[in-house]
């Protein structure tokens, strides 16, 4: 009933068509796909999957909306985002309860992802008026050089479950006061949540008359996803989600030339030094392990651990888990919630197997929930094993609660291990010893595109560039300046002489 409430406080009718061009439902003749919520395994609702007729439609009203958004001043632009995030204050609670609902995470995490679309809608209106280019001296006299920012075109996004709304807004809200169009492919295992954003900025533009297009929607899987990246007419395709599906996207948009702007694994280490304020990094750690029942891109996996500390961590890592409360997300008592989907469960139970036979001890085990409040089958335990660096598992993201504990002797040695993996994306060092904080933020430090001190790996602000190095994909959203993604830069020189020097002091006469 979640959905159908919200749509009641919207005061909409409930849409089964899952492909929109931001003020009208485009028909499609594709399959359902159906959004079963992990709460309680009941269903939310259905969309319908995008054709290729309803997704040329959709692609056809983007180009068209081009034109004119474009025209529009970026003040103006910022103008519409600034209501935009009104509205997202306005339904905070309707739309953070329906994101718990269907993804499955904490009541407390579903209005904090909205709150995450608010500030960067309130990011985006200021940034609106600071589209800056530089300022160049030219080398030759009576002449001015300088560089500006235009519009890309269509900013295509595809985005991930575990965050059903947060990271679009990230992307669309720069992308819209930059002057792009945006055409966004939610998550097939969260679409619900995707439809209900949609009614919202379709309220917001239909009051100030923005044209039908500026900001689209195509419901779909994996098809949809290649139709993007193999589509010239989309200028960036910004994509989050695994590594394998990164590096397909990469490859199709780098084969037509395009822009890609990817947001892939983690696989996240906290350093706890034996200067380390041990209850900082309790908290630290266990957010970053438990939060989102393990299912963001920070979450923590790994804790290397000093060893003249480790024992006492683990103490009081295993005393601590033992208060963990696992249950209904929208009951704020609860800490975790579900997994996902049953297919999520799955790949915790192949984890947990792989770490054992690899020769890993699990000092916090794991399993699979049931009987009342468990009936969907997607509730597990936080787990914590002893491992060792080499282990395969713990060069590999598992999208799940399972914190990996290591060992370490010297600093060089905790760095070593923080970087010896594939992905790069959010690292933290736990210490009071400045100079272990320094070297870990020094480039002989940590080799993730986030790396914090004396707090978790989880919970990045709006404020900063997000996203990773290596196998993580390179992307940056959000802050800092990120929007130079969603722009083209054009170098002009003017001449405004009575002569016609060359740079480099080429002579031509004729």
């Amino acid at each position: 009933m979640i959905m159908q409430d919200f749509l009641k406080i919207l005061k909409i009718k409930v849409e089964n068509d899952g492909c929109s061009t931001g003020l009208h439902w485009i028909q499609s003749k594709k399959e359902k796909i159906n959004s079963f919520s992990p709460v309680d395994g009941k269903l939310i609702g259905s969309v319908t999957a995008a054709d290729d007729e309803a997704y040329e439609a959709v692609l056809k009203k983007a180009e068209e909306a081009f034109g004119h958004w474009r025209l529009n001043p970026a003040p103006r632009r910022g103008e519409i985002v600034r209501q935009i995030g009104e509205a997202l204050r306005h339904y905070k609670e309707p739309l953070g309860k329906l994101v718990s609902y269907e993804m499955g995470k904490s009541l407390q995490e579903g209005y904090g992802e909205v709150q995450e679309m608010i500030d960067i809608c309130d990011f985006s209106v200021g940034l609106s008026r600071q589209l800056y280019g530089l300022n160049m001296h030219s080398e030759r006299p009576g002449h001015r050089m300088y560089e500006q920012w235009h519009p890309l075109g269509i900013v295509g996004i595809i985005s991930a479950f575990n965050f059903p709304v947060a990271v679009w807004s990230w992307n669309c809200m720069l992308a819209l006061v930059c002057g792009d169009v945006c055409i966004w492919k939610p998550s097939e295992k969260t679409p619900i949540s995707g439809i209900a954003c949609q009614h919202i900025i379709a309220e917001v533009f239909a009051k100030n008359n923005v044209p039908d297009g500026v900001c689209c929607l195509v419901s779909g899987g994996r098809d949809v996803g290649e139709w993007m990246a193999n589509d010239h007419r989309v200028s960036l395709l910004s994509a989050t989600g695994s590594t394998r599906m990164g590096k397909a996207v990469g490859a199709a948009v780098g084969a037509r030339l395009g822009r890609a702007l990817l947001e892939l694994g983690g696989n996240n280490a906290i350093i706890i030094s034996k200067d380390a304020d041990i209850d900082i990094a309790i908290r630290g750690s266990i957010f970053g392990a438990v939060g989102t029942a393990g299912q963001r891109c920070t979450s923590t996996r790994r804790l290397i651990i000093q060893e003249e500390v480790y024992n006492k961590v683990k103490e009081k890592l295993v005393a601590a888990y033992k208060q963990l409360r696992i249950g209904n997300p929208l009951d704020e008592n609860n800490h975790v919630g579900p997994l996902i989907d049953k297919d999520a469960v799955a790949m915790y139970e192949s984890a947990i197997e792989q770490c054992k036979s690899e020769g890993g001890k699990f000092i916090v085990e794991g399993g699979v929930l049931k009987g009342d409040g468990y009936e969907s089958g997607c509730y597990v335990k936080p787990c914590v094993a002893e491992v060792k660096p080499d282990f395969d598992i713990v060069q590999k993201e598992t999208f799940a609660p399972i914190l990996y504990l290591l060992k370490y002797k010297a600093m060089d040695d905790a760095i070593a291990i923080q970087n010896g993996v594939p992905q790069g994306l959010s690292s933290a060092i736990i210490t009071n010893n400045l100079r272990e904080a320094e070297l870990f933020l020094s480039v002989a430090g940590s080799d993730c595109g986030i790396a914090n001190v004396n707090i978790g790996t989880s919970g990045a602000e709006i404020g900063g560039a997000f996203g990773g190095e290596k196998e993580t994909g390179g992307g940056r959203e959000s802050g800092s300046d990120a929007w130079k993604n969603y722009m083209r830069r054009q170098t002009n020189t003017i001449n405004y002489s009575n002569n016609l020097p060359l740079a480099q002091g080429i002579k031509f006469d004729i």
